[in-house]
């Protein structure tokens, strides 16, 4: 599975100790320039900016070939990876901000968040308390509502019971 992603699902699950499932699940991560520039920006928790000095293999880092439409109202790095995901033929773009999700599934492309990313994980065994990894989302400051989290754990725990 190809995937392309923005900046917010990498530096979460950095920074929750669970970016090692992002291989796991899927064969080829592809993340735009602009999103590396991100995650190495001074901002960035120093974590995020050391693990992005010496990217593993699994991610390729490029631009989409094609400058990405100025007028769409979201930043540059989510434009990229919503352009980036459109011309390589992503099998889903792994993004969390509703407002560009909105935009990618507006123009045919698939959208994964870190909730639904760390669920597939539980889903195949490579996280055993998801409820625990929730509690770290929410103690990195992660916004996400309450709902989301409930229902991925319910999901998660009916997919267990089949």
């Amino acid at each position: 599975m190809l995937v392309v992603s923005d900046s917010s699902p990498v530096n979460v699950l950095i920074r929750i100790g669970q970016i090692d499932v992002l291989p796991v699940l899927f064969n080829s991560v592809v993340i735009p320039t602009a999103v590396a520039q991100e995650l190495t920006h001074p901002a960035t928790p120093p974590i995020v900016r050391d693990w992005m000095a010496q990217p593993p293999g699994w991610i390729t880092i490029r631009s989409p070939s094609m400058p990405t439409d100025p007028t769409l109202r979201r930043h540059r790095g989510e434009r990229d990876a919503i352009s980036l995901a459109q011309e390589i033929h992503a099998d889903a773009l792994l993004l969390d901000e509703e407002k560009a999700r909105t935009e990618a599934m507006a123009v045919g492309v698939a959208v994964i968040g870190t909730v639904g990313i760390l669920q597939r994980a539980a889903n195949q065994g490579l996280i055993t308390d998801l409820r625990a990894v929730h509690n770290q989302l929410r103690e990195a400051k992660f916004h996400v509502s309450e709902k989301i989290l409930q229902t991925s754990l319910a999901r998660h725990l009916a997919f267990r019971l089949r």
